[in-house]
């Protein structure tokens, strides 16, 4: 997960703030995310994906982005539920499952299915699993999501069940995300540690190499249980230069690039030979504050900064109008969203007051933290520019991807632009990750938010077995966490990419996974 940082300051160049805040006119959009079907399927050697930036670990238990989720996810590993594209819950490695009461699952296992190490696929695997997750010598950062398991128990060699402390709502829905990936047993005893190099699982994919800072490679299982995939090789190429990463769609190098900038919609649009894929997702972009550090563990700081920021001015003038404005960390279309939150207004005058207040009439000095990839540089950009109208210095530090997830999860901060992507479809994965004190760091709750009253009422969601009723715990701790400002949530993510005319079968979920057993390749 460690990598070479890369750091640099950005000053304020006017020019490249004009051209930022003047943005450019997209075209009306040519695919509406849903997958397009291939009339003539062929099988093809090679898939190549120009991505921006490298995985930072591919083990389910301690992966920290769907960046890296999307390598193994559905393709070398595999959980006991799956979600179909109107996130219904179908089989995969469970053939079925019930309710035995409020604290009891049952599943029934997919017999005849083997690890690609050649282990077979039983209920000792589950157990072996969860275990694994819920190890305190291991230190999973996802152990939080699976703490209301008090047992695996194993009934036969093709039947499970879960034994919660107490009821669990989301337990289907992290089970279908890719922290429920199944691993082999003897894989975790072989590799421990080093399953984050070494994947294992029971997908249609194998894991053949990882070249770090360069490329990851998958082939085609040829043993898999289920329907093959046609393409015979996938290639994760890291290529950080976004018109590079076009240009290789352009010369046949790579055949999807992703993500995609807002500056390259037209480009791909004008081409003939490359397709725009376009679909909504589950996830938000947002500035959020190291609530340990001073002076932003002074409620009074952030809403200051709150009444200061313009998000329109980013949408617009960064984002191209790509994505909405929002006013919690997560997309309308998750169970749970508060869509009647209202954000603040704009307001220097009260943000100058509310510094003041605070004891910074003159306003303070500080870093806003960024990666590397070119929207979240340019944002950082402007909000320095906003901030510096209420007298906040802002020095703008940018890392290498990896580099700034360590930052980010290490609590080394002060401001910093971020974005969560739901893998769940449900509030519980932004709510219990990012503002629980369970997960403080590693867990997701990188802005060290503390309080007790929004850690009762997530955990009461958890619970609570009426939806309606959870849908109104959860309201409530979303308008607690606008009103004490964390973070500023900045806009809905889309997912865009750039995709050769010659696929066929691509899509992305609305949590950001790169959907590829269906691509054919003309």
């Amino acid at each position: 997960m460690k990598k070479q940082r890369l750091t640099r300051t950005i000053l304020a160049l006017s020019t490249t703030l004009a051209v930022v805040m003047a943005g450019c006119s997209a075209k009306t959009e040519t695919g509406s995310g849903q997958a397009v079907k291939s009339s003539s399927p062929t099988q093809s050697e090679t898939l190549v994906i120009a991505r921006l930036s490298d995985a930072n670990n591919l083990d389910p238990h301690f992966i920290s982005s769907i960046n890296a989720a999307s390598v193994v996810h559905q393709k070398v590993y595999e959980g006991l539920v799956t979600r179909d594209q109107n996130m219904e819950f179908k089989p995969l490695l469970a053939t079925e499952w019930k309710q035995l009461d409020d604290r009891t699952w049952e599943f029934k296992l997919r017999q005849g299915v083997t690890f690609h190490d050649g282990t077979p696929f039983t209920a000792a695997a589950v157990k072996k699993t969860i275990g694994r997750v819920l190890d305190p010598a291991v230190a999973s950062p996802r152990a939080n999501l699976f703490k209301m398991i008090q047992e695996v128990k194993v009934v036969d060699d093709y039947t499970v069940q879960f034994i919660l402390s107490s009821p669990f709502s989301p337990l289907l829905s992290i089970l279908a995300s890719h922290e429920g990936s199944i691993i082999s047993p003897a894989a975790i005893e072989k590799y421990g540690k080093e399953l984050a190099r070494n994947p294992v699982g029971t997908g249609p994919w194998t894991f053949t190499s990882w070249t770090p800072g360069q490329e990851i490679v998958l082939a085609r299982n040829d043993n898999y249980w289920g329907q093959k995939v046609k393409v015979k090789q996938v290639v994760f190429k890291v290529v950080p230069e976004d018109a590079t990463r076009i240009a290789m769609l352009e010369t046949g190098e790579a055949q999807i690039a992703e993500p995609l900038p807002v500056t390259e919609i037209e480009r791909v649009q004008a081409s003939s030979s490359m397709n725009l894929y376009r679909s909504e997702a589950f996830g938000t972009e947002f500035i959020g504050f190291n609530t340990k550090k001073k002076p932003f563990d002074d409620v009074r700081v952030r809403q200051a900064i709150s009444h200061a920021i313009q998000t329109d001015a980013i949408i617009s003038g960064v984002f191209n109008q790509v994505g909405t404005k929002v006013y919690s960390t997560m997309g309308s279309k998750v169970f749970g969203a508060n869509t009647s939150l209202k954000g603040y207004d704009y307001d220097p005058n009260k943000a100058k007051q509310l510094l003041a207040e605070a004891g910074y009439p003159n306003g303070f000095k500080t870093t806003l933290w960024t990666g590397d990839r070119k929207e979240r540089i340019n944002t950082a950009e402007v909000v320095q520019s906003q901030l510096k109208g209420i007298g906040i210095d802002v020095d703008v530090k940018v890392l290498e991807y990896g580099a700034y997830l360590d930052a980010e999860d290490n609590g080394e901060t002060d401001m910093f632009i971020s974005g969560w992507g739901n893998a769940t479809g449900d509030a519980d994965y932004n709510q219990y990750n990012l503002f629980h004190t369970s997960s403080l760091g590693k867990g997701g709750n990188t802005t060290f938010y503390r309080n007790a009253e929004v850690d009762n009422l997530i955990d009461q969601g958890r619970v609570e077995q009426d939806p309606e009723k959870r849908k109104q715990l959860y309201a409530k701790a979303q308008e607690i966490e606008m009103s004490e400002a964390p973070m500023i949530p900045i806009r809905t993510i889309e997912n865009i990419a750039a995709v050769s005319n010659r696929i066929k079968g691509f899509r992305i979920s609305p949590s950001g996974y790169l959907m590829i057993n269906d691509v054919t390749m003309e």
